[in-house]
């Protein structure tokens, strides 16, 4: 397994422990919880989610305030932000971004008060995260993914969002 850290404080990125293939296709191990507190990632996920969606769509940014996520990508290619939402950090309002696939097989690893959107680049893809606590939509922020003050560069100019993340909601 591969952890490297992210250019804002927090953020990690994770290559799998196990990536095996053959003519039969690909195994992958998405998590051995043994193996990640070795790696110094002691975080208990609670729960398991994932959603699929088609090209062009963006989903995000949210976030809350004691929420960790791993997420990576178990089918297509999507372009991954963090955005940095601690008012209390040097960093705060600060992004990064990452391109999961099924292909990289890369993880990255959200920490709490930090926001996460991402679109979709393939025909479909499939987001898949495991969270430190269960899901509340009451207790999230919502971030405009094309806030003129965070200066997101995203790799399309006119993605489908909904009323939500297009402010409206």
């Amino acid at each position: 397994m591969e952890v490297t850290k992210g250019k804002i404080d927090g953020v990690v990125v994770i290559k799998p422990p196990t990536i095996f293939e053959d003519f039969r296709g690909t195994y992958v191990e998405t998590y051995n919880e043994e193996i990640y507190r070795e790696a110094g990632i002691t975080v208990d996920f609670v729960q398991d989610d994932i959603s699929v969606s088609t090209q062009h769509v963006l989903r995000g940014i949210h976030g809350d305030q004691e929420t960790w996520k791993l997420i990576s990508c178990l089918s297509g290619k999507f372009y991954l932000v963090v955005v940095n939402w601690d008012s209390a950090s040097p960093q705060y309002g600060q992004w990064e971004a990452f391109t999961l696939s099924d292909q990289n097989r890369l993880q990255v690893l959200v920490p709490p008060k930090f926001g996460n959107g991402h679109v979709v680049l393939s025909e479909q893809a499939i987001f898949h995260y495991k969270q430190s606590s269960y899901y509340n939509r009451a207790g999230q922020f919502t971030l405009i993914w094309n806030d003129p003050q965070l200066k997101i560069w995203w790799p399309i100019e006119r993605p489908i969002v909904s009323r939500r993340d297009a402010g409206v909601e």
